[in-house]
């Protein structure tokens, strides 16, 4: 497989991808429902109350999808000569298709068997439900892993992407660091979710990737433009 690909609206392409996909998740994960995630309780109480829930969680994944979809985009949108860039550009692609696949996992095991759980919880009879919530906290803890090893597959394809795409001369010069930047965060969200669950830490975490990402995913689609430009083409 050939990473290089001379055709010049791959980059417009791969940036409206990645841009657009995460300024989607960002806007439906505002209809999530909120609590304070680690108190089971209460947030159970919420999530079996949400009438949206399905919805929202199908919105991620599109979103999420579009997002990993640039990803692999950008892979081959790169100029890549040199048999390490290349390699890294394949091995990024591919744990960004892991990473998809592992957010695939989340979403079965939050956006449908935990909503069955705490539906159940919610509904049943007083002397049911210890059990009922021992199982809601079962299917929680395995989103939790679930969760963990999805960033840690993302947050690798970033580190490596941002490899390959560091002597590409059409990505702007800080879009390479800003990505790896994007994947150390998505590491401690990592590690975070695997130790601890979902804490305010976790919140910080999402929050500051968002930020980051949206900065190298803009700066990247003024330099995708700008060669698309360059090329003599029309662009629509």
């Amino acid at each position: 497989m050939d990473i290089r690909m001379p055709d010049r609206t791959a980059p417009v392409v791969s940036a409206t991808l990645l841009l657009g996909g995460q300024l989607l998740a960002i806007v439906i994960t505002q209809f999530h429902p909120g609590g304070v995630a680690n108190d089971h309780p209460a947030v159970f109480a919420a999530y079996a109350g949400s009438g949206t829930w399905t919805a929202v969680h199908l919105g991620q994944f599109v979103a999420t999808s579009i997002l990993i979809g640039g990803l692999v985009a950008f892979c081959f949108a790169l100029d890549g000569r040199a048999a390490p860039q290349r390699w890294a550009a394949r091995l990024g692609a591919g744990a960004a298709v892991v990473a998809l696949a592992l957010y695939g996992v989340v979403m079965a095991v939050d956006g449908v068997a935990l909503k069955q759980a705490v539906n159940a919880w919610a509904s049943a009879p007083a002397a049911e439900k210890p059990a009922r919530f021992a199982g809601a906290e079962a299917i929680r803890w395995i989103e939790w892993g679930a969760r963990s090893y999805e960033n840690l597959a993302l947050a690798l394809a970033l580190l490596l992407i941002a490899v390959a795409a560091a002597r590409t001369a059409w990505v702007p010069r800080p879009v390479p660091y800003l990505m790896g930047l994007a994947g150390l965060i998505h590491v401690v969200q990592g590690w975070v979710a695997g130790a601890h669950g979902f804490p305010p830490a976790h919140d910080v975490a999402i929050v500051a990737a968002w930020v980051v990402n949206l900065v190298w995913m803009g700066w990247l689609a003024v330099g995708a433009r700008a060669a698309h430009r360059t090329s003599g083409k029309p662009l629509s």
